[in-house]
């Protein structure tokens, strides 16, 4: 199986501009047979915590009309989608969520961020539960940026069974979970992490892109590079590869 870790600088508050582009990325990486496309942290409005905050219309639903063009990007080339953006929750308040568009176009799993960060407490609602998926035998689990401090999120994903860990991030060039993080998680748990990193100027700074993947064993396996819009190719195992 082919995951695809796609990256690309959002336009700061435009849904519909962010959703044509991600929907593009989902088309070019499963041209390239990507069973499953990852975008980074809030990329369907951009890292921008402040104005989301004053902006209601910014807030998603999980059945939002604006998402149609993902859902038929999804459809088209039969690749799934983990798409984040500020998602409407009960508590009134968005979350930082993930939503995961099928090969169908339908709902595979939302994700909350659970850990949230700075400014993000002032304006989100933190997730209270692990988000999990199954494609083609192969599970999966979701995480987001500050999520991965924590280890014991990638220690339940592989007790549960995971052999892909999903991660969507906004990281400065100063962030040091490129090297202190991802592939430590990887090694300590046995998961293929795929990370789904923003590139340009957001309000947590300039992102620095190289998305991509780490093996089970912590080596980088690709990057996408660090200043362009794209995709890295992660090639993760199938069920009966693990079997």
């Amino acid at each position: 199986m082919i995951v695809a870790a796609a990256q690309f600088a959002p336009a700061a508050g435009d849904v519909e501009a962010n959703v044509r582009t991600a929907a593009g990325l989902i088309r070019g990486a499963g041209a390239e047979g990507a069973r499953v496309v990852v975008l980074p942290e809030l990329a369907l409005s951009g890292y921008e915590p402040t104005l989301i905050g004053a902006t209601p219309a910014l807030h998603l639903t999980e059945d939002d009309p604006r998402l149609a063009p993902v859902r038929e990007a999804c459809r088209d080339t039969g690749a799934a989608a983990v798409v984040n953006g500020p998602v409407r929750t009960a508590e009134g308040r968005p979350g930082i969520t993930s939503l995961v568009v099928g090969p169908d176009g339908g709902l595979l799993a939302r994700y909350d961020k659970s850990h949230l960060h700075g400014v993000e407490n002032e304006v989100f609602a933190a997730g209270t539960t692990d988000g999990r998926f199954t494609l083609d035998g192969v599970r999966f689990a979701l995480a987001t940026c500050y999520d991965n401090r924590f280890p014991d999120i990638a220690e339940r994903a592989a007790a549960d069974g995971c052999a892909v860990y999903l991660a969507s991030s906004a990281l400065d060039p100063n962030n040091d979970s490129f090297e202190k993080v991802y592939p430590v998680r990887a090694r300590d748990f046995g998961l293929h992490v795929v990370l789904a990193n923003l590139v340009g100027v957001c309000e947590a700074g300039p992102c620095v892109g190289l998305s991509g993947g780490w093996g089970p064993d912590g080596t980088r396996v690709a990057d996408a590079g660090p200043d362009r819009e794209g995709f890295a190719l992660v090639p993760v195992p199938d069920a009966g590869e693990r079997a």
